[in-house]
């Protein structure tokens, strides 16, 4: 049995990814985080499409998982917020 098949090295590999987007923050590794999940999901229902197929189903649902959580969360063009009316002032 190869290891792309194996569902629980997927969600070793979400996990992993996971931890990379709580320690660097920069909104990325979360959408391969959700594909990789979402793989492991259907390599442990049946699906054998070989490596090259795995890792493209991987990069499909990682792709629609980062657009979907893009389109949830916002973007964050790098501004800084401005306030210009302190809620102190009389």
């Amino acid at each position: 049995m190869s290891w792309w098949l194996t569902w629980w090295l997927w969600v070793a590999l979400a996990l992993v990814l996971g931890l990379l987007e709580v320690l660097m923050p920069v909104f990325v590794f979360l959408g391969f985080s959700a594909g990789a999940l979402a793989t492991a999901a259907l390599v442990a229902v049946g699906l054998d499409a070989g490596l090259g197929g795995t890792l493209v189903i991987f990069a499909l649902l990682s792709a629609g998982a980062y657009a979907v959580l893009r389109f949830y969360l916002g973007q964050h063009r790098g501004r800084a917020r401005i306030i210009r009316k302190d809620i102190n002032e009389n």
